[in-house]
């Protein structure tokens, strides 16, 4: 394809994409308000056993749309994802070999549920740690949560441990890629184990020690899938050199 015949295919799947998630912004502005009372539901918790003031608050007057336009793109490019995905997919695909095809889709077949088992663990353990948050609150003091700072705080969280349960795929990406070695990975298990605990203890109360251990197990268990499966990787690729008459241990540069 020349130039101009890229450019336009280029801008045929950006206004297909931007089509779709046009679609699932108008779902998700449907459908936040079951939303809104989903994720403000640990701020009713900690008001109904308080004495405080605590409430959700809106410190202008476009607020409330501002709040609802900003849930309606962050839901919309997830309902969307099918359609920007594969819009993406279709257009790199013409220039990949067919052994990257396979890689390609193994990683996304992969990556995609555990980024969104990520996030659904996300919506479990945010409302531990509002709560836990709301107990240092002085006597007195009043708990006035901004909309906006409160949903970019639930977010974030949830793309945070998302992206958490992402990380093995990763691993076995640089793995696969010959930048990592699967003993490498293995070596780094202490770390691994003193990160995912490390990373648990904060991001749930220190009362709740069986979500914070459930949260650590998760984590390292994919930590060892990723170093299982790396070092499997690399056992079959000095099968494959030395079948090959070459010497794994001082590859041909």
């Amino acid at each position: 394809m020349s130039l101009g015949e890229h450019l336009r295919e280029f801008r045929k799947r950006l206004m297909i994409s931007a089509a779709g998630l046009l679609a699932g912004m108008i779902v998700a502005f449907i459908v936040t308000d079951p939303i809104i009372a989903f994720i403000t539901e640990p701020i009713n918790h900690v008001a109904e056993n308080s004495e405080q003031l605590v409430a959700l608050t809106f410190d202008s007057v476009t607020s409330p749309f501002d709040l609802r336009m900003r849930m309606a793109f962050s839901i919309g490019v997830f309902l969307s994802a099918p359609v920007w995905m594969w819009q993406i997919w279709a257009f790199i695909m013409p220039g990949l070999t067919r052994k990257e095809i396979k890689y390609t889709l193994g990683f996304l077949g992969a990556a995609l549920p555990l980024f969104f088992a990520g996030c659904y663990v996300g919506t479990l353990i945010v409302p531990h740690i509002i709560e836990l948050m709301a107990t240092f609150t002085p006597e007195g003091a009043t708990n006035l949560y901004t909309a906006k700072y409160y949903y970019d705080f639930v977010f974030k969280m949830m793309m945070v441990i998302g992206v958490a349960f992402v990380l093995p795929v990763l691993l076995v990406a640089l793995n696969f890629a010959g930048i990592l070695s699967g003993q490498a990975i293995l070596r780094g298990w202490r770390v691994a184990v003193l990160i995912a605990t490390t990373f648990a203890a904060l991001a749930t109360p220190a009362a709740d020690v069986v979500s914070m251990l459930l949260l650590a197990g998760m984590l390292v268990v994919l930590y060892f899938a990723a170093a299982g499966l790396s070092l499997l990787l690399d056992r079959r690729k000095r099968k494959k050199q030395v079948a090959a008459g070459l010497d794994p241990d001082h590859p041909v540069a």
